[in-house]
């Protein structure tokens, strides 16, 4: 057997979740032992102890879907927020309003449009 200096952080983990399951089970036996003095015969403490299990198991579970329903529809959210075109049109030009605007020679003027980011007004130049 080999001198270790040092415990690796799986194993401290190991023996630490080893620690909690054995307390885990003492005191399970002692509820037991509480539950057969005060009258319950031992196989219905047994049982009582096994629908308590059940009963968090399936508390657990539960909200393990509710979470992971919640987790995957912020997934799908966020994928769609990702995938949109939300700086490709503009909001108010609709079909052949917004067409022209991609034709060359294109300038906000000649169409009476509203200023378009893309060419400067010289009226507004700080020149």
């Amino acid at each position: 057997m080999k001198p270790s200096a040092q415990t690796s952080f799986a194993e401290r983990t190991g023996l630490m979740l080893g620690r909690m399951w054995r307390g885990c089970l003492r005191q399970e036996r002692k509820l037991d032992g509480w539950l057969v003095e005060r009258g319950v015969p031992a196989g219905g403490a047994t049982a009582l102890l096994w629908v308590a299990k059940l009963v968090v198991l399936g508390v657990l579970l539960y909200t393990a879907f509710w979470l992971a329903l919640l987790l995957a529809f912020a997934v799908a959210v966020l994928w769609a927020v990702r995938a949109s075109d939300h700086y490709g049109a503009e909001e108010w030009a609709v079909g052949e309003q917004a067409e022209h605007k991609s034709n060359p020679g294109y300038h906000p003027v000649l169409y009476n449009d509203a200023p378009d980011s893309r060419y400067a007004d010289p009226r507004y130049d700080d020149d």
